[in-house]
């Protein structure tokens, strides 16, 4: 999962727990390998946190700008965005592709992309919990009036809120995976090779496209998890319905203990060590090009 859908995800969260429309305060983002761009991400991050609180300060309410500290990446981080092997093979031994591993080991500091942590926790969470339901209405909607304020003055873009911010930095992304990923000819070749080798050892591969099949493996063990959910529910049906166009998929989690997922996890470590055996040469290509887009969406919109 990249900077952007988790915070795309820490927004959804967020906008649960304060109540209202979405348009909280994102949560703090995995850091990236000290460089240039980085860097200029976060100065763009401070100078969108100032102008939001201007911005709520002229319309009375208080907010205090809040850009998350960055950790630098330990060697073996900055080995898995390199596309490292053994560094790739340590990760998923341990925590498979990361879906299981969060009900036994959730907070696994080399885990990979998960649920955002809310905990650390932004201070303006001090100011809204304290206002009454009429103020914190006008709290949240003066918030999402901000941001489309400071997102014009700090990043230069028009937007209509700030899940429209992140949706466009996405759209972004996604173009030049697009372009840089799925249209690479090195990256298709690999991807076929790989997903040959996967059929070969009983995998189901629907889609070769080199960006898709990163994520092959991932997603099926987000379903398997979904289908737990499910079960597990009286509320909802145990096969969802095909999502309609326009509407995003409906996924549950489970309620598992760290045993309870344990024989779920093995078998999603397995899985996951076949798919990077089958990709190796794969994501020594495609890891490092996928990591280089998104920091490069990071500067663009200071995420």
């Amino acid at each position: 999962m990249n900077t952007i859908r988790k915070t795309v995800l820490a927004l959804a969260v967020t906008a649960v727990l304060g109540g209202c429309g979405g348009n909280a305060e994102p949560a703090g983002k995995s850091a990236s390998p000290p460089s240039k761009s980085a860097a200029t991400a976060q100065e763009k991050r401070r100078q969108f946190e100032s102008a939001k609180a201007d911005c709520m300060k002229q319309r009375g309410f208080k907010y205090i700008a809040y850009v998350p500290q960055e950790d630098p990446d330990t060697d073996e981080a900055r080995k898995r965005k390199a596309g490292d092997y053994e560094a790739l093979r340590a990760q998923r031994a341990k925590y498979g592709f990361g879906v299981f591993s969060l009900y036994v080991h959730p907070t696994g500091p080399d885990a990979p992309d998960g649920m955002p942590d809310l905990s650390g926790a932004d201070p303006n969470g001090k100011i809204w919990t304290k206002l009454s339901p009429a103020q914190n209405k006008s709290y949240w909607k003066t918030v999402g009036d901000c941001v489309v304020v400071a997102a014009k003055q700090a990043l230069g873009k028009k937007v209509s809120s700030e899940m429209d911010l992140y949706e466009q930095a996405e759209a972004v992304s996604n173009r030049a995976v697009e372009r840089e990923i799925d249209g690479d000819a090195e990256l298709v070749k690999l991807a076929s090779s790989m997903a040959t080798c996967l059929t070969g050892k009983g995998y189901k591969v629907s889609d070769t496209r080199p960006s898709q099949l990163s994520q092959r493996g991932r997603l099926a063990f987000l379903d398997q998890e979904d289908e737990v959910g499910r079960k597990q529910r009286e509320d909802v049906p145990d096969v969802p319905s095909p999502p309609k166009k326009g509407e995003v998929k409906r996924s549950f989690g489970a309620t598992l203990t760290p045993a309870q997922a344990q024989p779920y996890l093995a078998k999603e470590v397995k899985a996951a060590l076949d798919d990077l055996e089958c990709g190796k040469d794969f994501y020594r290509v495609y890891t490092p090009k996928s990591e280089a887009i998104y920091q490069k969406v990071d500067q663009e919109f200071g995420s």
